[in-house]
């Protein structure tokens, strides 16, 4: 037990020195990862799928969690398809205030639902954060019993610079929702605003949308499916390598495999052999309008067949979507 508790303390000073939490002697660069089933060391693969074809038009490999990867897959993204006026769509994973203001520093659209920490208040019957009105021509807030709340002070914390504002002690010690606000010890309420807090009530504005809810729901079937895809038809399940680098170039190959596999399944093999003497010969052009033609008739004859599919699975009186399909 001694000599356990001395490589523990030796171990834990060897952190301190080296200004970090964790790290894995086997694999540096690997960070832990935690999930419901597992918390392992490991890496996190990133992809980015295009709507139209199911392409991964982006990769890149990341260590711990995904909220920091918002701004470098969607940059990624715009370099590699040469396109402005992209929407990149992520989960909550990727939700990050600073992630948002770098998207937007660079107009690069984004769609990310935010993350829900306040529910568990809500249930208790306290008071949100969403609860508070700010009022940017005053720069004030208003609480729930319509007091104001003015700003006191300023820090800086995680990287952000943060404004306080509160409201006095006498206000909040005679406030008949008090209860609701602030535990019994504490003077009075304090909230903190980031600098760049506009930014996010625009966004979390625009995620009220009919459009941003439709775009969020469609994500799952589009970008989940190459990884399922990847793991069961191509036996892919984990890196087989260590170090960034090269977990990099072996995550680059998956990744290539899958869209070589994706377009013979789109063009055949026909069709991708005229594509390659295209290639060689440099008039890629000339045959790029034969494989959007050769591709909008697969889509139909799928459609087609799709339709006849569910013609024989149920009556016709039965096709409440009939007149959509056709």
């Amino acid at each position: 037990m001694k000599k356990r508790k001395e490589k523990l303390d030796k171990d834990l000073a060897q952190l301190e020195e080296m200004g970090v939490t964790q790290y894995n002697r086997t694999d540096p660069d690997a960070k832990l990862m935690v999930k419901p089933a597992h918390n392992l060391m490991a890496y996190n693969s990133q992809i980015a799928v295009d709507k139209k074809y199911k392409f991964i038009v982006a990769t890149d490999v990341s260590s711990g969690k995904d909220v920091d990867q918002l701004h470098n897959m969607a940059t990624k993204t715009k370099e590699i398809t040469g396109r402005d006026n992209l929407v990149i769509v992520a989960d909550t994973g990727y939700y990050s205030p600073k992630e948002l203001k770098k998207c937007a520093d660079d107009t690069l659209e984004v769609i990310v639902p935010s993350v829900n920490r306040s529910q568990a208040q809500k249930d208790k019957g306290k008071f949100t954060r969403d609860a508070f009105v700010y009022d940017s021509t005053t720069d004030t807030y208003t609480c729930p019993n319509q007091q104001t709340m003015v700003r006191s002070s300023s820090m800086y914390k995680n990287e952000k610079v943060l404004y306080g504002y509160r409201g006095s002690s006498a206000m909040c010690k005679e406030c008949s929702l008090r209860e609701n606000c602030i535990p019994s010890n504490t003077s009075y309420k304090r909230i903190f605003r980031w600098e760049h807090e506009a930014l996010v009530e625009q966004h979390l504005k625009k995620m009220e949308t009919d459009e941003a809810k439709k775009l969020v729901k469609q994500r799952g079937s589009i970008v989940e499916h190459p990884f399922g895809t990847i793991k069961q038809t191509l036996g892919w399940s984990h890196f087989l390598v260590r170090g960034k680098e090269k977990v990099s170039g072996e995550n680059a190959l998956i990744m290539f495999t899958y869209n070589f596999k994706r377009m013979l399944n789109l063009i055949g093999i026909t069709l991708f052999r005229k594509l390659i003497i295209a290639i060689k010969e440099g008039r890629i052009d000339d045959i790029r309008e034969e494989i959007m033609a050769y591709i909008a008739r697969l889509s139909l004859i799928w459609m087609n067949f799709m339709l006849e599919s569910w013609k024989s699975l149920f009556p016709r009186k039965n096709l409440i979507f009939l007149g959509f399909f056709t």
